[in-house]
């Protein structure tokens, strides 16, 4: 097991705590890592695209000129894929872009991307995140205590104050423990972890 220290949000430390190996000492692959953001964004997709084939755009009931004599190509219908105006060809349809990957495959690449934080010595574990107010001025301040201009803020619960106060913050996002996911681990380049949410991760990962 890995020590580590915690820290209150004035940066400052007021204890240690042992990191499971199972949790933060995983090797990363980033095949995995990349397998599980492809998925993750795939589920994002709204799949609203879509087009009009040569039967749904209005028009062409009428055969825009006879077929022979005119000198000109022949004609059937206005709503032809080639003619301005016209239906498009094997244009997007809405559809559904989600997929799964086993639940196994899931849970090892968050154990990844947690090691990857820790092994980097972009972790930080925060005895408890807590503000007097919905100030972002002071969820400003407590980031600027460890010079974070870019951050992920993981909480024990649904901590309505401190995510109201990252609200208007830029490069900031507070979430509960159960929402955490690959995706947003590696999108921020530092992990803010409260100390009550290693149980929960243990609890939920280690099964």
């Amino acid at each position: 097991m890995a020590l580590c220290e915690v820290v209150n949000t004035s940066a400052e430390k007021v204890g240690d705590v042992e990191l499971k190996d199972e949790l933060f000492a995983v090797p990363v692959r980033q095949g995995i890592l990349h397998d599980v953001v492809c998925m993750q964004r795939a589920n994002r997709r709204n799949g609203t695209a879509s087009t009009k084939t040569r039967g749904e755009v209005s028009g062409g009931g009428a055969k825009p000129w006879k077929q022979k004599g005119t000198g000109r190509a022949r004609a059937g219908s206005r709503t032809n894929p080639i003619w301005r105006g016209g239906g498009v060809a094997f244009g997007p349809k809405p559809r559904d872009y989600s997929y799964k990957l086993p639940k196994k495959v899931r849970r090892l690449a968050l154990r990844m991307a947690l090691s990857a934080r820790f092994g980097e010595g972009n972790l930080v574990i925060l005895d408890k995140f807590s503000l007097d107010g919905i100030k972002t001025r002071e969820f400003v301040k407590v980031m600027n205590n460890f010079q974070f201009d870019n951050c992920l803020v993981v909480t024990a619960g649904d901590n309505r104050t401190v995510s109201l106060s990252a609200r208007n913050a830029v490069g900031y996002k507070v979430m509960p423990a159960e929402g955490l996911n690959v995706y947003d681990i590696l999108k921020y380049s530092k992990l803010m972890l409260e100390q009550e949410t290693l149980a929960q991760l243990e609890e939920r990962l280690m099964v």
